[in-house]
C-alpha cells in the first residue's frame, strides 16, 4: 500500500444559485488504479477552501465568511474501501441555511489514505496522499461584481523557449469570476501559425476568487530556437477585453556571443586596416 496512488473525480464542481433553505446533492468518485496491489482505505473530510497570495497557494485551514459552506456539507460515507481497478461514488449533501448570505462559498472535499483503518491487513501506510475536489458555490441573492485586468504582459526578448506570458487580475466582488485567455503565436517572417494547433487550442480559463488578486503565467513551447515570433494574449474578463500583441525575439546565448565576436572581430579588422593605411601614408611622406 506504500506506493499506492488514487484519483478523485471531478477535480472541481460548481453549485450556482443555491437558495437559502435549499438542500442539494452531489458526489465525488474515488478511483483505485488497475496496478494497485490492494484495497485503498480512504477517509473523506470537508475543509474550508481559500487561497493565499497572488500565486493562489491553497489554504485548507482558514475559516472566512466565504468558507461557511464547509459546515453545510455532510458526507454520506466518509470512510470506506475501494478495490484495485475499481471506483466508488461518495455522495454528499449541501444544506443551505435560511440565513445564508448571498455570494460565493468555497470548500474542499479532501480524500486521503485512512491510517486509522485497523482492517488494513496490518499494513502501515508510510506516505499519506491527499487529493481534493473543490466546491465552487454561489448563494442566490444580491451579488457584487467588481474586478479588472491589472496587467497583461508578453516579454520582448528571450534567450530560449518557452516564452512565458503573464497577467494580473483582481476581484473586489463577493463571488468568483471566470477569466478566459486566448493566446496566438505566428512566425514573424513567414506568417506560419504556431498556436493554436489541433492539440493545443491556445485557450484556457481561470477562476478569480473574491477579494483577491491573481497572477497567472502560461508557457508557450514548440517554438524555434532562433527567430522572431508574433505573440498575442487576449483576456476576456467580466465582459471586457484586454489584448496585447508583441514581436518576441528568440536569441540563444551562443548566437549572441557569435554576433558579439563577429562585431568585435570586424572592429579590430577595421582598426588594423586604418592603422596600416596611416602607416603606409607616413612611409610615403618620409620617402618624399
Amino acid at each position: 500500500m506504500e506506493n499506492n496512488t488514487f484519483t478523485v473525480l471531478p477535480m472541481s464542481q460548481r453549485f450556482d444559485n443555491l437558495a437559502p433553505g435549499e438542500t442539494v446533492e452531489g458526489s465525488i468518485t474515488v478511483v483505485n488504479p488497475a496496478d494497485a496491489t490492494e484495497d485503498f482505505s480512504y477517509k473523506a473530510t470537508i475543509m474550508p477552501y481559500g487561497v493565499v497570495g497572488n500565486d493562489y497557494s491553497a489554504d485548507l485551514t482558514t475559516d472566512t465568511s466565504y468558507t461557511a459552506i464547509s459546515k453545510w456539507i455532510k458526507i454520506d460515507e466518509p470512510t470506506g474501501k475501494v478495490a484495485p481497478n475499481e471506483s466508488k461514488k461518495i455522495n454528499f449533501t449541501i444544506t443551505v441555511p435560511k440565513d445564508a448570505p448571498a455570494g460565493g462559498q468555497y470548500a474542499a472535499i479532501a480524500v486521503s489514505s485512512n491510517n486509522d483503518d485497523s482492517s488494513n491487513n496490518g499494513v502501515t501506510v508510510q506516505n499519506v496522499f491527499e487529493l481534493a475536489s473543490i466546491i465552487y458555490a454561489q448563494v442566490a441573492g444580491e451579488t457584487r461584481h467588481e474586478g479588472k485586468v491589472l496587467e497583461n504582459n508578453i516579454p520582448g526578448f528571450v534567450v530560449s523557449p518557452p516564452i512565458t506570458v503573464s497577467a494580473l487580475l483582481n476581484n473586489h466582488g463577493n463571488v468568483h469570476e471566470n477569466a478566459t485567455f486566448i493566446i496566438t503565436v505566428s512566425d514573424f517572417f513567414t506568417g506560419q501559425v504556431i498556436l493554436p494547433t489541433e492539440d493545443n487550442p491556445g485557450e484556457y480559463s481561470e477562476i478569480i476568487m473574491p477579494d483577491t488578486e491573481r497572477y497567472i503565467e502560461r508557457e508557450i513551447d514548440n517554438l524555434p530556437a532562433l527567430g522572431v515570433v508574433k505573440v498575442s494574449q487576449s483576456i476576456y474578463y467580466r465582459g471586457d477585453l484586454s489584448q496585447i500583441e508583441k514581436e518576441v525575439i528568440i536569441c540563444p546565448i551562443w548566437f549572441m556571443a557569435l554576433v558579439i565576436m563577429t562585431i568585435v572581430t570586424l572592429i579590430i579588422t577595421v582598426i588594423q586596416i586604418i592603422k596600416k593605411h596611416k602607416k603606409n601614408r607616413g612611409l610615403k611622406h618620409i620617402e618624399v
